[in-house]
């Protein structure tokens, strides 16, 4: 069986698919969820379900640096990848090695739930009932009146935040939420504080860098929203989850101590 993936790859796979590795917490977490048993290997990263290592899920290292030998000898009738997520090169030492890699590309939540019915198809799957409760619940989202402006930060020391062009972006795009980043050249630009665009809401997740009360909030003028980073940046069966409660969090905002 052939199925072309979303950067176009041409993949070859059995008539039946048993065996299949993630490299993608939200993939691991969508897989894992529609079909359990499918999944034999994760990143050390991939947290959802909470089980995965009940089930015997063989943990694979990161998801920038990947144990080949260890996939390899999974022997997965496929493998599934993403291209904001994982290297190319260490893609290319899976395809060298035989195995069939399955790169995703998403960008937006109505990219997301399009690329996640296509992935599941590959593994054999019909489209699971948590992907049409997804794009009902987004669907049935409306905007406020008047859109926030916000900056997002995803790590410090260096400051980074979201720019052009990310799922997390367009995640607060559909609730309101303008990126004043949004048209950076770069999809994770550097920034410094004292130097953003005029904005009235600091977005702060709790992943990759675990922003918290105490972590982050002081460093802005602006009200800041403490945030699931999985609620806003992975794209599984967690985008029913985000759909109910992001718009709560984003509301949920603390201004900032004084001095």
């Amino acid at each position: 069986m052939n199925v072309v993936d979303d950067e176009g790859h041409r993949v070859t796979l059995p008539a039946t698919v048993n065996r299949v590795v993630s490299l993608v917490p939200s993939l691991t977490e969508a897989v894992a969820v529609t079909a359990p048993g499918l999944l034999v290997g994760a990143t050390d990263w991939c947290t959802h379900p909470d089980d995965l290592d009940d089930h015997g899920v063989t943990r694979v290292r990161g998801t920038k640096n990947p144990d080949v030998e260890t996939i390899v000898a999974l022997r997965p009738d496929l493998v599934l990848a993403n291209a904001e997520e994982n290297k190319p090169g260490e893609l290319e030492r899976l395809r060298e090695a035989g195995l069939a890699v399955y790169v995703t590309d998403i960008r937006t939540v109505d990219g997301a739930l399009r690329s996640l019915e296509r992935v599941l198809a590959a593994c054999g799957l019909d489209r699971p009932a948590w992907i049409d409760g997804a794009r009902a619940a987004w669907d049935a989202l409306p905007l406020p009146d008047s859109p926030r402006r916000a900056v997002v930060p995803i790590w410090r020391k260096p400051w980074m935040a979201v720019g052009s062009d990310t799922f997390a972006g367009d995640v607060l795009a559909r609730l309101g939420v303008e990126n004043v980043l949004g048209d950076s050249p770069e999809r994770y630009p550097r920034f410094d504080p004292a130097e953003l665009p005029p904005h009235d809401l600091v977005v702060l997740p709790d992943e990759p860098y675990r922003f918290t009360a105490d972590d982050g909030p002081e460093a802005f003028d602006a009200p800041s929203a403490l945030v699931s980073g999985r609620l806003l940046t992975w794209y599984g069966p967690s985008l029913l989850e985000a759909a109910h409660v992001l718009p709560g969090a984003l509301a949920a905002t603390a201004t900032p101590a004084a001095g």
